[in-house]
């Protein structure tokens, strides 16, 4: 079942009531004739608290917690800030962890070759979508080494940003740079969530990472195999600044094309599926490279059209 994707973005008080999340108004001044809206909690996959005002009861959080649910709250300036994940999601979880702590360097080496590989072929396919270079990040990826020791993914990033957007954007990427780094940093946000949810469902430490590694970072495995399917946001932000330059604020109508991004459909082998159920995928495929029973990670391919 494809799960919803919600943003509460006015004052609300969010309660359970009979297996639904349920948003009252009554005590929120100019808003109290408004009708309670309830969405069934199986369907949810990911909660976004935007508004400073939102209160919520402890027992649905507990009720969220047990389904899965990625919650994510937002700061004042409304960019995601902090987010919540069950401790426990899966049924052999010791077991994977263990199969985790004590994977070997060269596996991981080999688990990151995928993924830089994976994640710079599809970054050559949007180049191509828009017309172009792309051959350059093709021989890159075909030349990615065990560990990434010729430090291909960065060569790849920077041709990549160069090219992606027009040159009248005199664009460079940098989280706290000019826009449209806000328009990445709120699709790269969403994205980070949704496979933090996945590694937590797959049973594994979403701390531990392959490649990354920051004692101040709770997400060092999210930050990894998040990688290939960055593309897929760069894909929503250049579409949204060939329709408008106006992009300094991020608006509603950006956030609502921006949050759309775990319902795009990716290709992961041979099968198509939402992106927030591919991930899912690939959060179990490495699971099963930490347990011995597979060698490759299932990452999707940006297709062209």
């Amino acid at each position: 079942m494809i799960k919803r994707t919600l943003c509460i973005e006015t004052p609300c008080h969010l309660k359970f009531r009979n297996n639904q999340l349920v948003a009252n108004y009554n005590y929120v001044k100019g808003l109290e004739d408004r009708e309670e809206k309830t969405v069934p909690i199986e369907d949810i996959g990911m909660l976004v608290l935007e508004h400073q005002q939102i209160t919520l009861s402890h027992y649905l959080l507990d009720k969220l917690v047990a389904n899965n649910t990625a919650v994510i709250t937002c700061n004042e300036t409304h960019h995601p800030s902090g987010m919540l994940l069950p401790l426990e999601s899966h049924t052999i979880q010791s077991e994977r962890f263990r199969a985790q702590i004590e994977a070997s360097e060269p596996l991981k080496k080999q688990l990151w070759q995928q993924t830089v590989k994976a994640k710079i072929n599809n970054q050559a396919a949007v180049c191509k979508k828009w017309g172009l270079g792309s051959r350059l990040l093709t021989n890159l990826a075909a030349d990615v080494k065990s560990g990434d020791a010729g430090n291909h993914e960065a060569i790849a990033a920077a041709h990549y940003w160069q090219n992606l957007l027009p040159s009248a954007w005199q664009f460079f990427r940098k989280r706290d740079g000019p826009p449209p780094n806000n328009l990445l940093n709120y699709g790269y946000a969403i994205l980070r969530a949704t496979m933090a949810r996945a590694i937590a469902g797959a049973g594994l430490l979403p701390t531990l990472g392959i490649f990354h590694r920051n004692r101040y970072n709770a997400y060092c495995l999210a930050d990894d195999i998040m990688e290939p399917y960055r593309p897929f946001v760069d894909v929503i932000v250049r579409s949204i600044i060939d329709q408008t330059s106006v992009v300094d604020v991020l608006t509603q109508e950006l956030k609502v094309q921006l949050l759309k991004l775990p319902t795009v459909d990716v290709l992961l082998g041979e099968e198509t599926s939402p992106l927030m159920v591919a991930t899912q995928r690939t959060a179990t495929s490495l699971a099963r490279c930490y347990l011995g029973e597979q060698r490759k990670l299932l990452y999707p391919e940006m297709e062209i059209g």
